[in-house]
């Protein structure tokens, strides 16, 4: 099976057609003031201009051939010259005014940027609606994306349908075959033209993937990170070997383009030729007849060639048209993708910061679509209000598909999770997220001020997050910060940022917890990356700022469950052992192996540096 056939196969067709995209955008442009009022001021300008540059030389023809004075010339072509000058000054600045097509495709952006942030979260794994939202994205990705693009589109043919109308009227005053001749060889050229320009962009699909991997090996050249791997490893010529091939196969398909559009082009001119040849022979043998004057000669012959123009263009424009429509269509749909969760509506739900919340999962089974068995089956839990909970396990054992049922990122598969006694699935989703305050294990620092970072707003409550800082026990270091709170995170947006360590962070992170003042929270592996002295430290405030609200933890280090009320140990997908973290290890099951385990690697750091400490003490 050929390529063109592959995407043929693989490509779903669009659930709108191209007059829903069109009306849908006019829809849209009432968000955009002024827009439709701009578009057709450029269209009215530049059917202006088009009629005025086809009568201006015939009309000066027809004065010189009726011996009309000078004056009357000038006069004539003066008027000509300052109609031409007034519009093409208009269309020239209705042209550089791009903000409200940019606004226009801000609008879409924004619906899909609602749709992302919005969404129940199993979709942001789901390929369907993954592959809708590259699609939408491209779809107002640049200034040349079809989301601005199909403005420019449609009134391009609102332009060139006018422009149409107006030099068929005039043809059709010497003969009808004229124009059928016009016709039949402008939509000739229009179709072999067509299939040239179908197989320059399936080839331009083709070269974007050698290309994609030559920037790759590129980029990667350049990322510091990679350096110390390419020197140790001798990637080098590894790498160039990659970017060679890429190379290659880029400049094999950007030759067959070539070829391509050179026999195009060559079409076009041979299908030109013909029309204008036969233009030109028509319009002579009527001009020796005496039936034409040398002005309406030109002027018809000039109306020929325009008149070929506007019908590629109408034809050119529908055919962008309909590429853009698919583009636009795909946005929608991404934006209409239907939700698994109740985002909408549903039974009210009050959140207070200091209220008792009971979470339950009863008789929970959930296995991931690509997975061989379940996560989690049959598995009861009831986190009781107030309640420290620690979840243990090794991984794969469930931990964090725990921590994603119970703040309702997931729906069980079977069995229900509850809130006092209540199917979560009632409630509105969103509602229920304000529930839970949590610091992940792959947290988010963003591109904005402290302060920003601290609120998750951009208008932050200063004196809040004052406090909430001070409480996480980073005020002073961010005081002491160029800028204070103020002071920005992110080199990537900001070159003047400020990097923190990781248990600054861990503490940035936890100043947001208690800025959302949330009465459930949840802890998965947030000290990873932190060193034991650090981990307790973070964990001994966590432990002070939690008290009187629901909290769960996830961590692979044992000893830091010793201030929960309740530790389970997870296994095969349910609860082997639980109690505290001293029941636990008098238990001498798994868990006291586990911590037996990783207390030993501690212990024998502890050993090697009181060895080394006796050594040296000798010397002395």
């Amino acid at each position: 099976m050929n390529t063109l056939a592959q995407k043929k196969e693989k490509t779903p067709k669009p659930r709108y057609g191209m007059c829903s995209n069109v009306l849908y955008m006019l829809r849209l442009s009432r968000e955009v003031p002024g827009l439709l009022l701009q578009m057709s001021g450029k269209v009215l300008a530049g059917v202006v201009i088009s009629v005025t540059g086809l009568y201006l030389s015939p009309t000066l023809l027809r004065l010189l051939e009726q011996h009309q004075s000078l004056e009357q010339l000038l006069g004539t072509l003066g008027v000509f010259v300052l109609v031409l000058m007034v519009a093409s000054a208009v269309k020239g600045y209705l042209d550089q005014q791009n903000v409200r097509l940019i606004v226009a495709r801000q609008v879409i952006m924004d619906r899909i940027c609602v749709k992302v942030g919005t969404c129940s979260y199993p979709l942001l794994q789901d390929d369907a609606f993954r592959g809708k939202w590259e699609r939408g994205g491209r779809a107002c990705g640049d200034n040349t994306s079809a989301a601005e693009e199909i403005w420019r589109t449609l009134f391009s043919i609102l332009q060139n349908l006018i422009c149409f109308v107006i030099y068929l009227l005039l043809l059709t005053q010497v003969k009808p075959l004229l124009v059928l001749v016009t016709l039949v060889t402008t939509g000739l050229g229009y179709l072999i033209t067509y299939s040239f320009v179908q197989k320059d962009y399936q080839l331009q699909e083709e070269i974007s993937k050698p290309l994609r991997g030559a920037f790759w090996v590129f980029n990667a050249t350049r990322n510091t990170k990679l350096a110390k791997d390419v020197r140790i490893f001798g990637m080098r010529q590894w790498l160039e070997g990659m970017f060679e091939k890429y190379r290659k196969l880029a400049v094999d398909i950007q030759n067959h383009r070539t070829k391509n559009n050179i026999l195009a082009d060559v079409a076009g001119l041979v299908l030109d030729a013909l029309r204008n040849g036969i233009a030109y022979a028509y319009l002579l043998a009527v001009t020796l007849r005496g039936n034409l004057s040398a002005g309406e000669f030109l002027l018809y012959f000039t109306a020929v060639t325009g008149f070929t123009a506007w019908v590629t263009g109408i034809l050119g424009g529908l055919t962008a048209l309909h590429r853009q429509s698919m583009e636009i269509s795909a946005v929608r749909e991404f934006c209409e993708f239907p939700e698994p969760f109740r985002m909408e509506g549903g039974r009210e739900l009050t959140v207070e910061a200091q209220g008792a919340y009971e979470l339950e999962l009863r008789d929970v089974s959930f296995q991931y679509p690509t997975a061989s068995q379940p996560v989690l089956s049959h598995f009861n839990l009831k986190v009781r209000p107030g309640e420290k909970l620690a979840v243990v396990g090794v991984n794969g054992s469930g931990k964090t598909t725990l921590i994603k049922l119970l703040c309702g990122f997931l729906d069980p598969d079977q069995g229900a999770v509850l809130l006092n006694g209540v199917d979560i699935r009632e409630y509105n989703r969103q509602a229920y997220y304000r529930l839970f305050s949590a610091v992940f294990q792959d947290f988010s620092v963003l591109g904005g001020s402290i302060a920003e970072n601290v609120a998750q707003s951009t208008s932050p409550d200063g004196e809040k997050v004052r406090s909430a800082l001070e409480r996480a026990g980073v005020r002073e270091r961010v005081e002491r910060l160029p800028g204070g709170m103020e002071a920005k995170l992110e080199k990537k947006v900001y070159p003047e940022a400020v990097e923190l360590s990781g248990g600054e962070i861990q503490r940035l992170m936890m100043a947001r917890m208690l800025y959302k003042d949330a009465p459930v929270i949840l802890l998965d592996e947030p000290t990873a990356a932190l060193d034991a002295l650090a981990e307790q430290d973070i964990y001994e405030r966590y432990n002070e700022l939690t008290q009187g609200r629901t909290s769960v933890y996830i961590s692979h280090r044992l000893a830091s469950t010793r201030f929960c009320n309740r530790v389970i140990l997870l296994e095969d997908g349910s609860i082997r052992e639980e109690g505290t973290h001293e029941e636990l290890l008098a238990l001498g099951g798994r868990y006291a192996q586990l911590f037996r385990v990783q207390s030993k690697y501690y212990r024998k750091d502890t050993d090697a540096i009181d060895g080394a400490g006796g050594e040296i003490d000798e010397q002395r």
